[in-house]
């Protein structure tokens, strides 16, 4: 059986490309994920890897739609290849039934996850120059208007940190940041 895998990052991204891809290709079935490929938590992946089977060749537009690191596509692979499943990459031509594309696939691998890696790099970098220059300030600051009275509360053990957390409608790292921001001694700018 021949079954694809579809991945698209957000809610909002068109998957027509690789649906045409997978129909082109005669896929039986095809699994969707519309979310990161940043790990392999994924409900449609998980599904596609428990119900794959002796024989199947799972198919994918990119390397980058299954896996965005190496060691998580070379553990999937190995999972199929357990289980005597081929992957096949129709972008970089790779077929793991052979042993250079089982070579290839680790090279594409590599670069997928430097290029990803590249791309956070230069956002980061982007970022540290608009904020010399001003242009960015991040995202706007949760300002609950019981903020001191809730901490307040919290310091003097009336209220546990997870109760305050939930009347600040705040997670946990952010709760704690504001503490410390509000706590600590301000810098002159």
């Amino acid at each position: 059986m021949r079954i694809g895998y579809i991945r698209v990052s957000t809610q909002e991204q068109n998957i027509a490309r690789q649906e045409m891809l997978m129909e082109a290709l005669g896929v039986d079935e095809v699994y969707i994920d519309r979310m990161s490929g940043k790990n392999t938590d994924r409900p449609e992946l998980k599904r596609m890897m428990e119900y794959v089977r002796r024989g199947d060749i799972v198919v994918v537009e990119s390397i980058s739609r299954f896996a965005r690191n190496t060691r998580d596509l070379l553990e999937l692979i190995e999972q199929m290849e357990k289980k005597e499943v081929v992957f096949l990459s129709q972008k970089e031509a790779i077929d793991t039934s052979t042993p250079t594309g089982k070579f290839m696939l680790t090279v594409f691998g590599a670069v997928a996850q430097l290029e990803r890696e590249y791309i956070l790099q230069r956002q980061r970098e982007g970022i540290e120059i608009a904020k010399r220059q001003g242009k960015y300030i991040g995202r706007k600051a949760i300002d609950h208007p019981d903020f001191v009275r809730v901490v307040s509360l919290w310091r003097s053990g009336e209220i546990t940190a997870v109760q305050a957390m939930k009347r600040l409608h705040m997670s946990k790292s952010t709760f704690y940041r504001r503490v410390r921001y509000d706590t600590s001694p301000k810098q002159a700018y």
